[in-house]
């Protein structure tokens, strides 16, 4: 029987085994740290390489640029003198670049100059004042921000929004917004910071909104209700709406076809809320019953004064003159040449197109109320008034406009420049 190894000879050849691979991992350990040593020592050299390369390069674009500078002096020294053109009026900035030079605050802060123009053409705080609002299509000619595809118009465009004192034929506000129908939340939002901006400076004007069935979101409602705001919206029909006011739809439809008229109009009102109102609200529907049938429209309001027919056929339909306000101020002052591709760039093309507006309507209004030109569209005027042949005098103390000895409203270009000059203190 072989003998077993005595306990020392085993712990010696264990403690052999131990340093032979602590020597190993010591080895390995101090061949990884040389290593890793010498890949920082060539990452450092292929740093200084490359700036010492950037540094020679940069050298020689100074050399190059000194050379250009140089030609030029000499250049411009054998050039003969030429008097310097007028500084432009828009100073450093082309008149190309205006639209992209604001940033987003400038921006703001132009559209909000609008809603003080309007305020400013009034001579005092008024009593009360109501504003339309509408979107309109704006249609696009290639992807520019906020463009989106609307199915209703089948058009790739944009809905800005337009605010108009419509009594008055004044535009108060225009946003630019994508090409999708506007939600509850964002209609609140521009109600709320509209309002926040008049109420800086009319305090007690009691204002009311109107607009089509795309503002009656529950929303902009609530919001206006709390804040001492009144509106009047169009409101989509429904099956529950409508069974509320069938008796007195059938009446107008039975004494229709009794008296054989063609058509017969009706009003009424009723109380109604709806699954996503938080409360009931005047409703007020209009029944015309022809020969083809019934036509309801309904239109829901905060006023708790006026019939419903005044409601209706005085209050609620006069926004259609907004809406000609939209198709003059885009079919005669161009403001759906939106095609920069920057959404701010195409605000500050609205607010100049508004901007534009706001001086034809001043020299509309300048004209004495008696002549044909004060009822004119912006189209007449720029063709009457301002694609005229003149010829223009200076003198040391006054500039001189001749005109055409048969020119047909001498007599209003005599008066005007007195009606458009501000009032002194």
């Amino acid at each position: 029987m072989p003998r077993e190894p005595s306990r020392d000879l085993r712990q010696e050849a264990e403690r052999k085994v131990e340093q032979r691979f602590a020597q190993q991992r010591e080895a390995l350990f101090t061949s990884h740290k040389e290593q890793r040593e010498r890949d920082l020592r060539a990452q450092q050299q292929a740093v200084e390489r490359v700036a010492q390369e950037q540094a020679r390069i940069a050298d020689q674009k100074g050399q190059t640029l000194d050379q250009h500078e140089r030609k030029w002096d000499q250049m411009r020294d054998r050039i003969a003198y030429k008097p310097e053109p007028a500084p432009s009026p828009f100073g450093s900035i082309a008149p190309r670049d205006v639209e992209r030079a604001p940033r987003l605050r400038d921006v703001i802060r132009l559209t909000y100059t609008l809603v003080d123009a309007w305020m400013d053409s009034y001579p005092c705080e008024p009593a009360s004042v109501t504003l339309d609002i509408d979107d309109t299509c704006d249609v696009v000619h290639g992807h520019q921000q906020l463009s989106l595809f609307n199915a209703h118009y089948d058009e790739r465009c944009f809905l800005p929004i337009h605010v108009y004192d419509t009594e008055k034929s004044r535009p108060v506000a225009v946003v630019l917004r994508p090409g999708k129908t506007p939600g509850g939340v964002e209609v609140r939002a521009h109600l709320r910071r509209l309002v926040r901006h008049i109420r800086t400076r009319w305090h007690k004007t009691r204002i009311t909104f109107r607009g089509d069935g795309h503002y009656a979101r529950p929303e902009a409602m609530t919001w206006c209700e709390n804040n001492g705001i009144d509106y009047i919206f169009g409101l989509s029909g429904t099956k529950p709406l409508a069974r509320k006011i069938d008796e007195v739809a059938d009446d107008i439809r039975t004494r229709r076809a009794i008296e054989n008229l063609p058509v017969l109009r009706g009003y009424t009102e009723t109380r109604h809320k709806a699954k996503s109102w938080d409360r009931e609200r005047r409703t007020v529907a209009r029944i015309e019953a022809t020969m083809l049938g019934l036509d309801i429209r309904f239109v829901v309001t905060s006023l708790d004064v006026g019939s419903a027919e005044w409601i209706y056929d005085s209050l609620y339909c006069a926004r259609g003159q907004a809406e000609n306000l939209i198709k003059l101020h885009k079919t005669q002052l161009a403001s759906d040449r939106t095609s920069c591709r920057s959404a701010l760039a195409n605000q500050v093309r609205l607010i100049l197109h508004t901007a534009a507006y706001w001086l034809m309507l001043t020299v509309r209004d300048a004209i004495p109320k008696a002549r044909e030109l004060a009822t004119a569209e912006f189209a007449t005027l720029r063709l009457r008034l301002l694609k005229i042949a003149a010829r223009v005098v200076e003198t040391t103390s006054r500039i001189r406009l001749a005109f055409a000895a048969a020119c047909p409203e001498a007599d209003l270009f005599r008066s005007l420049p007195g009606a458009l000059l501000p009032l002194g203190p």
